[in-house]
C-alpha cells in the first residue's frame, strides 16, 4: 500500500502525552487539582528518618532551612503516602480548601 498525496501517516503526527525535554514537567503546577494536602507537625518529626521523602511518588517532599521536611504544594497530588509511611504520625492529611 502506498501513501497518497496529502495523506497523514504516524510520522507526520506531533509527539503527544510524553515529556520531550528533561525537566520540562517542572514548568507545570501539577498539584492544583488535589483534594487533600499534608500538614507536617514539627514537634513530632525527628528530621532523620526521611521516610516521607523516600516514599513520595512525586518527589515533592523537600527539606527546609530548619532541617524539617515539607511538601512543595505546587507539585503535591495529595495522595497521602507520606502520612501513611510516617512512623511518628507527624503528617496528617486535611481537606484542601
Amino acid at each position: 500500500m502506498t501513501k497518497s498525496e496529502g495523506e497523514l501517516t504516524w510520522k507526520d503526527l506531533e509527539i503527544g502525552s510524553i515529556v520531550t525535554e528533561p525537566g520540562s514537567a517542572s514548568q507545570y503546577r501539577t498539584g492544583d487539582w488535589r483534594s487533600q494536602r499534608p500538614i507536617f507537625d514539627k514537634s513530632k518529626c525527628n528530621k532523620k528518618c526521611i521516610l516521607c521523602y523516600i516514599f513520595c511518588p512525586d518527589g515533592c517532599i523537600e527539606r527546609n532551612a530548619e532541617g524539617y521536611f515539607e511538601a512543595n504544594l505546587f507539585y503535591c497530588k495529595g495522595c497521602g503516602i507520606c502520612a501513611t509511611e510516617c512512623r511518628r504520625k507527624a503528617i496528617t492529611m486535611v481537606e484542601e480548601e
